[in-house]
């Protein structure tokens, strides 16, 4: 499948929005909701499934969209397509703050793993598609699912991510433990599993949650400092609660958020 060549320019410290320069006839795929701004002549297409372009027919989108559908994400995508005669620019924005990061697929093997809301936008062309991992116990203990998207193609892709963003390069047979809702994206190569922290006092008083990813190289991987679920546990745990005061319903919150990997 062929990709769109586009290039791009990101914007921001902390709120960053990426803007997409467009050839004519060149198209853009995003995350319903990601968009920001666009200049005239720039066409906008809501799409059934990801837009990849793969698949025979009815049944062919159908399961696109239904691959969609598993990872919590919408049955629809926008296209933005530049119908004029010179370049157009689109922008799209971050959801929350933290940073955006543009992966050129085709440096990495034509596959990247990452957190199921983790992708932003991409080239025409670039498949979203599920990556399901081999052990049950992901799926049953990992707080964050053990269903993460893959994003295949040899385009451009942007996903963003919480707080400060770290890669790290992992040397064959290296491992690194990360908590499950610090864990952004992956190369195709890396070994991915979960496992239950040791030690009751750690687990329950640690604040660390229960369970936490073992990565093992080769490959790259991306961190983020500040997960979207970890922030927005903050935000409720400090706001009063209706039914009671303001600490019975940050307790409840607390335990209700660290039984379930925050």
């Amino acid at each position: 499948m062929y990709n769109h060549e586009i290039d791009y320019k990101i914007y921001g410290d902390d709120m960053q929005f990426v803007e997409v320069e467009l050839d004519p006839q060149e198209t853009v795929v995003a995350e319903a909701g990601s968009f920001m701004m666009m200049e005239n002549d720039i066409h906008m297409e809501t799409i059934f499934g990801d837009g990849s372009g793969g698949g025979g027919g009815l049944m062919g989108k159908l399961f696109s969209a239904g691959k969609r559908v598993l990872t919590g994400e919408s049955l629809f995508m926008t296209t933005f397509t530049n119908m004029g005669a010179g370049k157009r620019h689109v922008s799209f924005a971050s959801p929350y703050p933290g940073k955006i990061i543009p992966m050129n697929l085709s440096e990495y093997g034509g596959k990247i793993v990452c957190q199921k809301d983790a992708f932003l936008a991409a080239a025409k062309g670039v498949s979203v598609g599920i990556e399901f991992q081999r052990k049950m116990g992901v799926g049953f203990f990992g707080g964050e699912g053990f269903i993460m998207q893959k994003l295949e193609g040899d385009g451009m892709a942007f996903i963003h991510a919480g707080g400060t963003i770290i890669k790290k390069d992992l040397l064959p047979g290296q491992s690194l433990q990360v908590d499950t809702g610090c864990l952004v994206a992956m190369t195709r190569d890396v070994q991915y599993e979960i496992e239950f922290v040791k030690g009751v006092k750690t687990a329950l008083f640690g604040g660390e949650g229960l369970f936490f990813a073992t990565l093992r190289g080769p490959g790259s991987v991306w961190i983020q400092s500040l997960p979207f679920s970890r922030l927005a546990s903050r935000v409720f745990a400090a706001a009063p609660s209706r039914g009671g005061s303001k600490d019975e319903g940050s307790i409840a919150r607390g335990l209700f958020d660290m039984f379930n990997g925050d």
